[in-house]
Formats: C-alpha cells, structure tokens, sequence
C-alpha cells in the first residue's frame, strides 16, 4: 500500500496524531467531524467525512477506532483490510 493512500490512527493517539490525521484527511479533501467524540479503553475514536458533504443526505462518513487504519481509494475512505506494513503509514 502505499503511504500517501494510507493512514494509521495509533491506539492511545494523542494531539498531535489528531493534527496529523487532519493534515493527511485534508491532501484528500475529507476532515474529522467535530460533532462526535468516542473515548475508549484503547484511545480514542474518530468520525471522519467529506469536507463540505451534505451530511444530512444520509452519507454518515467513517468510524476509525483505535489501531484501525484508514485507506484511501482515489474516491472514498474505508478501514484498510488485513494487516497493513509499517512503510505504509503516512508521516
């Protein structure tokens, strides 16, 4: 995979992983929804969406959860399948 198109939410993320993944959602037009907030024994979860998408047409974007990685297909986001190298996390 490679790591333009991929991004690892690391389990017990701190501030400055959530401004890295913002960076990385933003080079691919989608952000984190400030509206929901998910913390968990593991770290917390994150809802990520379009930037600009008509939420209320019933798109409900992505849940990352910690751990999960996140890939990008050249349209849309979806947790990434199976095991994923670490060469493959973006920066």
């Amino acid at each position: 995979m490679d790591s333009r198109n991929t991004y690892a939410w690391p389990r017990e993320a701190t501030g400055g992983d959530a401004t890295t993944l913002e960076r990385w959602l933003a080079g691919h037009g989608w952000e984190v929804d400030p509206t929901v907030f998910m913390a968990g024994a593991r770290g917390p979860a994150v809802q990520i969406r379009r930037i600009g998408a008509a939420w209320q047409d019933g798109e409900p974007g992505l849940l990352v959860l910690p751990g999960e990685t996140v890939e990008f297909d050249g349209a849309r986001m979806r947790t990434a399948r199976g095991p994923v190298p670490a060469a493959a996390v973006a920066p």
